[in-house]
């Protein structure tokens, strides 16, 4: 089947789907599909739908008894039924829906959807038994259901078959809808050409598809010159609905109870400090008491925790939506002002600001994706894939630590010993030179001496701003350093 020419990327959801949904087989099959909000899901699983021929049903922040009568609604209209068809009980409702599947689909797959499945469950803390008693019933008896439930909390939706869950072990399907990566990013906006520019916006604004044309009416910044007053006219005003947008990413997860606390967790992470003790202290708590907002927010994917690549039991957490370390970082200090208006003053007091917490770290991560990507192929064809992170290699002779932004390891098995293959230092806005090879260099040899393979080694330098005529005359040594820019990170 193939994918409408209206959906953007999408191909591998898409075929997923496609094959879950059409699938022959004579039992009812199950799918979970979540991914934060704004991420195009809903418009995804309409379309699928109405090739299909299946059932959707939205459902909405409501009661129980009103999800019900929408629910009897929405049975009716795919029916042809004149008047709403009326339950008791969601017992009868999801009972009638899966006879409905087995009476007129038994030999043939029927897919319905059941979207926005969080605001349900948090109404109806029962259905997800409901449904596990219905689909256990139906391995034995004939039916074409092929059901899947949609949510945006994903905390709700990843606990569905999580642990002693009703619907543990019942699912044939678990797609989570990821935002773009950043070169589809930089193609849905209209700027792939334009590296420096597509790296900012997706600074700001991630891989959501939805900021582009039902937030932002299609308002696409028109060179790297108007960024600045683009960002102005749009997130930093009050009159654009990315202006709170978010703040109400943190407050729709359904776990999240004291929003001050989770935005000063953020807040710290966004600010640089990114180890537990840090975020402890930044926020002036004990460690021990930040545990659960910590496991909340990994919980909702807000946030990730990164371990060390060097020194096992070490970790820092980083936050995965763009725009709420924006956010944090940019707008939360000058709310105040934002909110009177006073978007360029605010501006021309951040760029710095924007520089090192946001454009800096978010190139940081956007290169070590490049390394578990396309980025492997400048270290051979016969280079073996690895571990892509970052970490910190101590240095007893000066008392310091050297921060390796990228680095691709392996880990050492039958008797081998483990192995470091790219040692990379990041740079956004400096111009890199032979001082942050001689760094790398040092800490190869520091690794070497801790019991390290680094015979494949390679040194890296990925910057955003250029490399000196010093290093780049360094390629005609017999193991040149990799220079990365913007061209090569996006493929241009």
């Amino acid at each position: 089947m193939a994918k409408p020419e209206h959906l953007f990327d999408r191909a591998v959801e898409w075929d997923a789907l496609v094959s879950f949904a059409s699938r022959p087989g004579a039992t009812a099959r199950l799918g979970i599909v979540s991914g934060r909000r704004r991420m195009g899901k809903t418009y995804l699983l309409r379309a699928i739908v109405e090739q299909l021929g299946g059932l959707y049903f939205g459902a909405t922040t409501a009661t129980s008894g009103e999800s019900l009568r929408q629910f009897g609604a929405a049975i009716a209209e795919h029916s042809g039924a004149e008047v709403p068809i009326s339950f008791d009980t969601w017992d009868h409702a999801i009972t009638y829906l899966f006879g409905l599947a087995a009476r007129d689909h038994a030999n043939s797959p029927f897919l319905v959807v059941l979207d926005e499945f969080s605001y349900l469950v948090k109404s109806v803390p029962e259905l997800p038994s409901l449904v596990q008693r219905e689909i256990d019933r139906y391995q034995t008896e004939p039916s074409g259901m092929r059901l899947l439930l949609c949510g945006s909390a994903m905390s709700v939706m990843g606990g569905l078959l999580a642990s002693s869950a009703p619907l543990r072990g019942r699912a044939q399907l678990e797609l989570v809808v990821q935002p773009f990566g950043f070169r589809d990013a930089a193609q849905f906006w209209g700027v792939a050409e334009n590296p420096a520019l597509a790296l900012r916006l997706h600074a700001v604004l991630g891989g959501t598809p939805a900021y582009r044309r039902q937030f932002l009416a299609d308002d696409v910044p028109a060179s790297l010159d108007d960024f600045d007053q683009w960002l102005c006219r749009t997130v930093l005003s009050p009159l654009s609905p990315l202006f709170r947008e978010a703040r109400y990413l943190l407050a729709e997860e359904a776990e999240v109870r004291d929003t001050a606390l989770y935005h000063s967790v953020l807040a710290a992470v966004a600010q640089g400090n990114n180890t537990r003790g840090g975020i402890a202290g930044y926020i002036g708590r004990k460690s021990v008491d930040i545990s659960h907002p910590l496991a909340v927010l990994e919980d909702c994917r807000l946030l990730v925790r990164e371990q060390d690549a060097f020194r096992a039991g070490k970790s820092v957490y980083r936050i995965t939506e763009p725009l709420i370390t924006f956010y944090e970082a940019i707008m939360r200090p000058a709310w105040v002002r934002l909110e009177d208006g006073q978007a360029q003053q605010v501006w021309a007091r951040s760029r710095e600001r924007f520089a090192a917490q946001v454009a800096g770290p978010h190139f940081e991560t956007m290169c070590r994706e490049f390394m578990l990507g396309d980025g492997i192929d400048l270290l051979g064809p016969e280079a073996e894939f690895g571990d892509v992170g970052c970490g910190i290699v101590p240095d007893p002779a000066t008392r310091s630590q050297i921060q390796i932004d990228v680095a691709m390891t392996h880990p050492g098995d039958g008797g081998r010993k483990p192995a470091v293959s790219l040692l990379g230092e990041v740079k956004w806005g400096a111009i890199m030179g032979i001082g942050h090879t001689s760094r790398l260099s040092r800490a190869r040899d520091l690794l070497a001496a801790a019991g390290w393979d680094v015979s494949r080694c390679r040194l890296a330098c990925f910057s955003g701003a250029g490399f000196s005529d010093t290093l780049r005359n360094q390629q005609d040594d017999t193991a040149p350093p990799l220079l990365i820019g913007l061209d090569e990170i996006y493929g241009s």
